[in-house]
């Protein structure tokens, strides 16, 4: 691809451990990188560092609980560098508890962030992929929206309803050159899970048959995988990442 001519890649929740492996993934494998932050400061400090690796993200901001926010995001970046190609909806929080104890708040916070937000960005970059008859939607999911997780209700709900999205609407829009998948990743070595008392983590690996967390920079290989163009015949599929902790 030359510059004037790159896929334009959309990744949410950019900032984090994950999205900021896929950014440099995709920018390294020659995709026009579009990063969606919300917290400003939080952004600055991300982008100076892409800056210092050798690496210029374009970056937005918008609230991906917001669909609105997310309607004037979009339209700004189809103005400002072109129509959306490559969806990745990777945003994502916890708020863990039992259902006994949850908190309606924490309940829609997660749902809104981990499923919501999935509407609010693919409902507003679907009719032009359409009109361009091209485009690649990743949702990433999570092991624990498979098998279900202890303290996850909010979260395994959400992460489980991208499982049926995905594969509704990669049906809807098979005919119009449109991928959807889904990711599930397991246990990654990002900041938050690496946070974990040391004890609980080595409990965490004990579990896996890999006998290591999964690093964010192998889920971010196969997210630039089912955004080339090589990837049309895959779709409405849920690729596991979990190194055999989770398997069917």
């Amino acid at each position: 691809m030359d510059s004037n001519n790159k896929r334009v890649a959309l990744v949410t929740g950019a900032t984090g451990g994950l999205g900021t492996a896929m950014c440099k993934e995709l920018f390294k494998d020659g995709y026009h990188v579009v990063a969606n932050y919300r917290n400003k400061q939080k952004a600055d400090e991300w982008y100076a560092m892409m800056r210092t690796e050798g690496m210029d993200i374009d970056m937005f901001e918008g609230d991906v609980c917001d669909f609105d926010s997310m309607a004037n995001m979009i339209k700004d970046i189809e103005t400002k560098i072109g129509g959306i190609d490559i969806l990745v909806n990777n945003a994502g929080i916890t708020r863990d508890g039992r259902l006994a104890k949850m908190s309606k708040d924490d309940w829609h916070a997660v749902i809104d962030t981990n499923l919501n937000s999935v509407f609010n960005a693919t409902r507003n970059v679907i009719e032009g992929m359409v009109e361009r008859k091209f485009g690649r939607i990743i949702n990433i999911s999570s092991v624990n929206g498979q098998r279900g997780q202890f303290g996850q209700t909010n979260y395994s709900a959400a992460k489980a309803g991208l499982h049926g999205f995905t594969k509704t609407l990669a049906m809807e829009v098979a005919k119009s050159g449109i991928t959807v998948n889904t990711i599930s990743p397991g246990y990654i070595a990002t900041d938050m899970v690496m946070a974990v008392p040391e004890k609980v983590r080595d409990q965490i690996v004990a579990q896996i048959p890999v006998g290591r967390l999964g690093g964010t920079q192998e889920v971010a290989h196969l997210v630039s995988f089912l955004a080339s163009d090589d990837t049309s015949f895959i779709t409405g599929a849920n690729y596991s990442i979990n190194g055999g902790q989770h398997v069917y």
